[in-house]
């Protein structure tokens, strides 16, 4: 039987991971880039793109991994192979250098992110439970985005930026002796041949895609990381050109919008059932792109806060709800895969815009840009609304239906 200590186990290891992962990336890799190399917006936009493409390869070897072993032993794997890579970082000197270690970042932490996303189905002891568990293991992470940049903005002010790479290296390290103990579900298996690793990848393509409800999400996922690319580009230039600030500014408003995102996963648990479909996703998107025009649509730092907490609040409800609804429609021998994919959406939606949103920023600005991203997303989530009508539709078994969910089934060892 599955044990409330199991779930507490992967929350708290969530929890750390995700915490460092957003001192790390926020203060420490865009710090470093705009603040101490003093990188363009084009030279970041190729950091942003080397990140993409590193998460979008690990994703894909992560979503086979998690569905041939389980998403417990994937976790554990990753954060033991991510510790060195997060210690590299203390030696870049230059642009180029810093760019080559963030590729390595995405490769190895993308697994990282891909398992914790797929936990949820083989901890829930029950349909009902899907829901409340993806709450849980977001609200951790949604408490990480709180506390992770805060600390990074601190280690730079007392410290030095390094010191943020140190302590994503620590927390990766305690992950690791947590999911050591984990207990989960043991996932059911198609009897057959196992398949060669990029057979079962094209598999769980063609099963993602071919799946109509599956379809809609992932792409309006898409949609929605569409939106944030530009994000990944500009928002260093917008806190440094635009609001005209320090490093420091982009961990401690970061730590807002992370207690937006914080409410946002404790909302979803309180969400009725029939607010978990399509519909509600789609509702949702519009919403993150209107969200976005509070945050970058002044140049005045107290209003920037303030959208910050109203966007992440948004954005916390839409990103594990999107989570819920692949993880319901997804058998267990295709959970990693599916979860994988949509991982791979989101990564590629954060790359294309990385093509054009320097060029844009240098024709209209950075600010114009940004606003720019959020109004294309409101109005494709609003074209798609009846597209999911029709996804809710034809899923008669409910939001959160998921007969294989079983809680009498023999866990997995935690012992490799």
């Amino acid at each position: 039987m599955l044990k409330d200590r199991d779930i507490r186990r992967v929350v708290v290891a969530r929890f750390l991971s995700r915490m460092s992962g957003e001192a790390a990336f926020f203060v420490g890799i865009w710090g470093k880039a705009a603040f101490t190399l003093h990188a363009s917006a084009g030279q970041i936009a190729l950091l942003m793109g080397v990140l993409s493409v590193s998460s979008i390869l690990g994703t894909a070897v992560a979503g086979v991994l998690i569905d041939r072993y389980d998403p417990r032993r994937v976790l554990a794997g990753a954060e033991f192979f991510f510790v060195p890579v997060a210690l590299l970082f203390l030696l870049p000197k230059e642009l180029w250098q810093l760019t080559v270690l963030v590729g390595l970042f995405g490769f190895f932490g993308a697994p990282v992110v891909t398992a914790g996303a797929s936990f949820a189905p083989f901890l829930a002891k029950d349909p009902q439970g899907l829901k409340k568990v993806n709450a849980l293991i977001d609200g951790a992470g949604s408490l990480s985005f709180v506390l992770g940049p805060a600390i990074g903005a601190l280690l730079v002010r007392f410290a030095s930026i390094d010191w943020v790479f140190i302590f994503d290296a620590a927390t990766s390290v305690i992950a690791v002796l947590l999911m050591m103990g984990v207990h989960i579900r043991r996932p059911e298996r198609q009897a057959g041949e196992r398949r060669g690793a990029f057979a079962e990848l094209r598999e769980g393509l063609r099963f993602s895609y071919s799946k109509r409800g599956l379809r809609y999400f992932i792409l309006i996922g898409t949609a929605t990381w569409l939106g944030f690319g530009a994000f990944g580009a500009l928002e260093p230039l917008f806190y440094r050109d635009v609001l005209r600030t320090g490093v420091e500014a982009i961990g401690w408003i970061n730590t807002l919008f992370g207690v937006g995102i914080l409410l946002g996963a404790w909302a979803l648990a309180k969400l009725p059932d029939r607010l978990v479909s399509a519909r509600g996703l789609a509702g949702g998107a519009v919403l993150v792109g209107l969200g976005a025009l509070l945050y970058v649509g002044t140049r005045d730092i107290r209003i920037v806060a303030v959208g910050a907490v109203a966007w992440g609040a948004i954005i916390g409800v839409v990103d594990p709800l999107l989570r819920t609804l692949v993880h319901a429609d997804s058998p267990d021998e295709y959970v990693g895969r599916v979860t994988g994919v949509a991982q791979m959406h989101r990564q590629g939606g954060e790359l294309l815009p990385l093509a054009f949103a320097p060029l844009l920023a240098a024709a209209i600005g950075v600010q114009a840009t940004l606003i720019g991203g959020g109004l294309v997303l409101a109005v494709v989530a609003a074209l798609s609304i009846p597209e999911a009508i029709a996804v809710d539709r034809g899923r008669p078994t409910g939001p959160v239906q998921r007969e294989r969910l079983s809680p009498d089934d023999q866990p997995v060892s935690p012992n490799p």
